[in-house]
C-alpha cells in the first residue's frame, strides 16, 4: 500500500485526538493534584491548592503567585460553553486558554506542574513537534503521570501524522500505533481501555480492520466502566460492520 493511500484521520469521525471532545488539557486536569503532589515542590504546591501555609521566601512567593494564576486560568470557562457566566472572564477556545496557561507558566518561572502538564498545553496549541520533545522527558515516569505522558506521545505522533503527505505517511502512522502499544502494557493498568481504543484507531486508519475491531472489542470490555468509551468503540465497531 503506498503512504499516499493512508487516509486521512480527520475524516474518521469521531474526532480522533479528542476524546469525547475533550483538550488534552481537560483530560489532565481531574489528575492534576497526583501529578503536582509527585513533583519536587510538593509543599509550594499544597500551599496553592490548599492554603496550607504561606511561603515566606520571595522566590517562593514569586512562584507560588504565579502557580496560583496558571490555577486560575485554567478553570476559566470556554466561551458558549454550557454553564459559563456571562460576568466572568473566558476564552475563545481551547487553543486559546492553553496558550495563556502556557505563557502564565513561563511567567512565572516554574516546571511545576511537570512535561505531561506542559506538553498537554504544547499539543492544544498545535505545537506537535515541541509536544513530542516534551512528553518523550516523561514517558519512563511511574503512574498516571507517565500513563498519561506515553498516551500524549502517540497522539501528538498521530496528528503529526495527519498533516504528513507522501512518503513517509504510512510510516508516520505507524509510529503512533507503536507509541500507543507502550502507553499501558497490562490489561489491569491506568487507562487500559483508551490505550486499545487508539490501536484500534491506528489500525483502521492502516487499513488493518480485523486487527482494529479486536483493539475495538477489547477496549469495549475493559471500558465498560467508562464515561466516554462506550459509545465511541460501539461508533467504530458499526461503521466497521457496515463498512
Amino acid at each position: 500500500m503506498a503512504d499516499t493511500d493512508v487516509p486521512k484521520a480527520a475524516a474518521e469521525p469521531p474526532k480522533p485526538v479528542h476524546i469525547g471532545g475533550e483538550s488534552f488539557l481537560d483530560r489532565l486536569l481531574p489528575h492534576l493534584k497526583k501529578i503536582m503532589f509527585a513533583g519536587a515542590a510538593i509543599a509550594a504546591v499544597a500551599a496553592i491548592v490548599f492554603g496550607v501555609r504561606a511561603f515566606k521566601q520571595r522566590g517562593q512567593k514569586k512562584e507560588t503567585v504565579g502557580l496560583a494564576s496558571v490555577l486560575e486560568l485554567t478553570g476559566r470557562d470556554l466561551r458558549g460553553s454550557a454553564g459559563a457566566d456571562p460576568n466572568k472572564p473566558t476564552f475563545v477556545d481551547t487553543k486559546e486558554r492553553s496558550a495563556a496557561v502556557l505563557d502564565g507558566l513561563t511567567k512565572a518561572e516554574t516546571s511545576i506542574p511537570g512535561p505531561a502538564f506542559k506538553a498537554g498545553l504544547l499539543f492544544d496549541t498545535g505545537k506537535f513537534d515541541e509536544a513530542i520533545t516534551e512528553y518523550k522527558t516523561c514517558t519512563a515516569v511511574e503512574g498516571i503521570e507517565g500513563v498519561l505522558c506515553r498516551e500524549g506521545l502517540g497522539l501528538a505522533l498521530e496528528a503529526k501524522a495527519d498533516a504528513t503527505t507522501g512518503d513517509g505517511r504510512t510510516a508516520a502512522f505507524q509510529a503512533a500505533l507503536d507509541a500507543f502499544k507502550a502507553m499501558q502494557p497490562a490489561d489491569d493498568g491506568l487507562r487500559a481501555a483508551y490505550a486499545h481504543y487508539h490501536q484500534g484507531r491506528m489500525l483502521l486508519i492502516l487499513t488493518k480492520r480485523d486487527e482494529a475491531k479486536a483493539q475495538f472489542e477489547k477496549a469495549k470490555e475493559l471500558g465498560k466502566n467508562t464515561a466516554d468509551l462506550p459509545d465511541l468503540i460501539e461508533k467504530r465497531l458499526a461503521a466497521l460492520a457496515s463498512g
